[in-house]
């Protein structure tokens, strides 16, 4: 789809909504679902019939099982598998804020809000990606990106450079993990201002998978950065995606046969979890759960949200206390497949401008229509 396709359909959609608003505004149909952690109050879209179905923004509160990809991105090169998502929130103008995206057979992508590559770097199998603003670089606060090769093992360390939007390598040298590198994620302690990079193993030979290392990120001088290992654990099994929580100092970690676990995220925390979730009876997922991602809400209030890749479907559970909320998909809509065998997701609760006023959910699209894996957007409800 190209750029002026995306806009024109994004604006027919905003168009679309505005009308819904009003209809259900004039025959008296308002449905409040209040957010019981505070994120946002949540107002239900009535359904109105036409020729393109319900067109439905993502509430994580809602009764709604369902909600609309608005928006894709281009698709990875040929021969390339998209993975997943982060997303950059510019400090200027949110509207100019950028979905940084893996392809673990090649490298690391760069898109804007309509979906358009801006840059893609060939640097190798990169898997999952992350990343944290702030980072005090030569000086200057910026942003870090981090990725780990799946190949060689190695962590990739990124700023990201707001004029052009693109991303810069950053890493001192060729930083070495000791494991055989499939998800990672990202970690700040506001308390001790540190930066931390988890990084999981993949299932291989006679490893089962899923040992972890807790690596520190260090300013090394000329405007590099450095790391070094600072913990390490055993979830038991395979497990790739993970999350943290910055605020409440917790790291969810997907173990991908069995379920959502959380540990603290400090370096000293030891191996000590709990339970969120299980695949199976009892359970809300479906193995293999896959990627992770916080909806931050103000007071410490939002939502930890799951990929259960086993039946192409996200489960959302309150921040506070990871009660189970509901399990919904994502569905197309005008030249838009729905998603389907999801990796990585991501999801920023700040303003990005008139597509995304109320924030975004970005989720990879393990089967797309075109044959090539890409990235879909969805809007997050007022």
């Amino acid at each position: 789809m190209s750029s002026e396709n995306r806009r024109a359909h994004r604006t027919m959609t905003n168009v679309r909504a505005s009308r819904r608003r009003r209809r259900a505004a004039d025959i008296g149909i308002t449905a409040r679902w209040v957010i019981a952690a505070g994120l946002v109050a949540s107002i239900l879209i009535a359904a109105c019939g036409g020729d393109d179905g319900d067109e439905t923004e993502l509430s994580f509160e809602s009764p709604a099982r369902e909600a609309t990809a608005s928006g894709e991105t281009d698709p990875v090169p040929p021969g390339g598998d998209a993975d997943d998502p982060a997303i950059w929130v510019h400090p200027d103008d949110p509207a100019d804020s950028t979905i940084i995206g893996t392809d673990k057979l090649g490298g690391v992508a760069v898109y804007d809000l309509e979906g358009s590559e801006i840059q893609y770097l060939a640097d190798g199998d990169l898997n999952n990606v992350d990343l944290r603003d702030g980072f005090r670089l030569g000086g200057e606060s910026v942003t870090i990106v981090t990725a780990a090769d799946s190949t060689t093992q190695r962590l990739a360390i990124y700023r990201v450079d707001p004029a052009t939007r693109e991303l810069v390598d950053v890493a001192a040298r060729e930083i070495m993990l000791g494991v055989a590198a499939y998800g990672s994620c990202m970690y700040e302690s506001p308390q001790a201002g540190r930066f931390y990079v988890f990084v999981n193993s993949e299932k291989e030979g006679g490893d089962p998978g899923g040992q972890v290392e807790q690596w520190e990120l260090i300013e090394a001088g000329d405007g590099k950065v450095d790391a070094r290992r600072v913990r390490s654990f055993a979830v038991g099994s395979q497990t790739e995606g993970c999350v943290a929580d910055d605020e409440e100092g917790d790291l969810y970690i997907g173990e991908e046969a069995d379920g959502i676990w959380r540990y603290r995220a400090g370096p000293d925390a030891g191996d000590s979890r709990e339970r969120v979730d299980s695949t199976g009876a009892g359970g809300h997922l479906e193995a293999e759960v896959e990627g992770l991602a916080i909806a931050s809400g103000p007071g410490r209030s939002g939502y930890l949200v799951a990929s259960s890749q086993g039946n192409s479907s996200f489960a959302v559970y309150r921040r506070e206390d990871n009660d189970y909320v509901k399990t919904f998909t994502i569905k197309g809509t005008d030249g838009i497949d729905a998603v389907e065998e999801t990796d990585g997701i991501e999801v920023t609760t700040h303003d990005l401008g008139e597509a995304f006023p109320d924030g975004l959910l970005v989720a990879h699209d393990g089967s797309d229509d075109g044959g090539r894996t890409n990235f879909k957007l969805v809007p997050l409800a007022p």
